[in-house]
């Protein structure tokens, strides 16, 4: 039976913001749109649960979308932020806590001797490119399609047709001069990593170590490899973005667990513990290019907002190595418990199948019936499946993400009794799923369209 939610305080909270707010929204996929229903105004966090303006509570697997990898209002986060907001809230001036938080990073993260703080993402991939160019001497980017390194003008574009093709602007605004400047490849393509460099003189090849945003879409054996062997052989700086898995899946970000390095490293969300942060990192030949040690101009009036460094300090100092390994088993633990719950809703035949693939604090369900290894294969994902599918996770209590192209994010405040109680509302949800995509007026036709594949077993 589908549930239901009630959301009459969210619902007038979204008329006022339409008249106020393009969209409503102040980034895209909080509207919900492509899960077929109008936004949910949050009022409060605490620890793993979101509450709305309804006072519905929900077990949250957005949680900022990555920061929070201690959960809403972390004691220690809070204190450090009131402590700090105390003595000043901005002073566009060096403060000790950028130095302690930079020395930290250098600690965590093998190759990055040097960082420099921006207050987002799109401002450290920005950097990150700047240098790169200056440091070649050559303008082409290489960038993988399904990828999101921010909303820079040239890291907005998408592939055409080939193997390696010069980027057409991916959204009104954007100069076509400018995006193709870069280059558009399949992730996980070796023919098209090779026919691209071969072709361009590449300043960068920039990349996702762990994809996450057209969901969890892990490098194949040796990808992440021949990324650094081919910037190597053909003189590019590889640029790594961690923004999403960076102190989020090992003390290191992806590197570590993956065992590659990059050039330059962009960071984001955790670095901030929920207050707006970001930075490049690198060797220390690269980042002194930046001024004012060098001629790459790159300047914020809130980089480094002693806040958000305080935020980040404190996420950071929490980070041990029995943390990941919590978060490790508890990511896991969700994973096969989803799997588990398709598998028992859906039997063995029929439907819509499902992919649960995984990393420490990051997953997917992707609504597909083979493993997906590229942009391509998470669009042909049934989106009106996860759609509805996520709509009833709502009424159940379960936040996931609005999207089947964003990940889920696990956090050191789930327990495992919300991890249950999710796998309990995943399960009745798959089970309601025939009725929800049902045409009105329509009633759905015996069984449960839903089984996991056996290449799902394992992500």
């Amino acid at each position: 039976m589908t549930a239901s939610l009630t959301d009459t305080r969210s619902a007038e909270l979204y008329r006022r913001a339409l008249e106020l707010i393009p969209g409503g929204v102040n980034s895209p996929v909080r509207a919900m749109r492509s899960i077929g229903r109008e936004p949910i105004f949050i009022a409060r966090g605490e620890g793993a649960e979101l509450i709305d303006a309804d006072a519905n509570r929900f077990v949250d697997y957005v949680c900022s979308w990555g920061p929070l990898i201690h959960g809403h209002a972390h004691p220690n986060v809070i204190a450090a932020i009131a402590a700090a907001a105390a003595a000043g809230t901005s002073f566009g001036a060096p403060t000790a806590g950028e130095v302690e938080l930079a020395a930290e990073v250098v600690r965590r993260m093998d190759g990055v001797e040097m960082l420099r703080m921006t207050s987002s993402g799109t401002e450290a991939a920005m950097t990150a490119l700047r240098i790169a160019r200056a440091a070649t001497g050559r303008e082409h980017v290489l960038k993988f399609a399904g990828a999101y390194h921010g909303h820079s003008d040239a890291l907005l574009a998408h592939a055409g047709s080939g193997l390696a093709t010069q980027g057409l602007p991916a959204s009104p605004g954007v100069p076509a001069n400018v995006a193709a400047g870069t280059i558009v490849i399949p992730w996980n393509d070796l023919d098209a990593l090779a026919a691209a460099t071969e072709r361009y003189q590449l300043a960068a090849i920039i990349a996702e170590p762990l994809p996450a945003n057209m969901g969890l879409v892990p490098a194949a054996d040796g990808f992440l490899q021949a990324l650094r062997e081919r910037a190597d052989a053909t003189g590019a700086l590889l640029v790594l973005d961690e923004v999403i898995s960076g102190f989020r899946v090992a003390r290191g970000g992806a590197q570590e667990l993956l065992g590659v390095d990059g050039d330059l490293v962009i960071m984001g969300k955790v670095i901030g513990g929920g207050l707006p942060a970001a930075a490049v990192g690198g060797r220390a030949e690269l980042m002194r290019m930046l001024a004012p040690a060098g001629d790459v101009y790159q300047a914020g009036t809130l980089s480094g907002n002693p806040l958000a460094v305080a935020a980040g300090l404190a996420t950071l100092e929490l980070l041990d190595d029995d943390a990941y390994m919590r978060l490790a088993a508890s990511t896991e633990r969700l994973a096969a418990g989803l799997r588990e719950a398709a598998a028992s809703a859906g039997g063995s035949s029929g439907g819509h199948p499902v992919q649960v693939v995984s990393m420490p604090g990051l997953l997917t369900v992707f609504f597909n019936e083979r493993p997906v290894r590229s942009f391509a294969d998470a669009q042909a994902c049934d989106l009106d499946a996860y759609a509805a599918w996520c709509r009833e996770l709502l009424a159940r209590g379960v936040y996931p993400p609005p999207s089947q192209f964003e990940a889920w994010f696990p956090s050191l405040a789930h327990t495992d009794e919300q991890i249950d109680r999710t796998i309990e509302a995943a399960a009745a949800a798959f089970a309601c799923l025939p009725a929800c995509l049902c045409p009105p007026g329509c009633a759905p036709i015996g069984g449960v369209p839903f089984r996991v594949p056996e290449a799902a077993a394992t992500a």
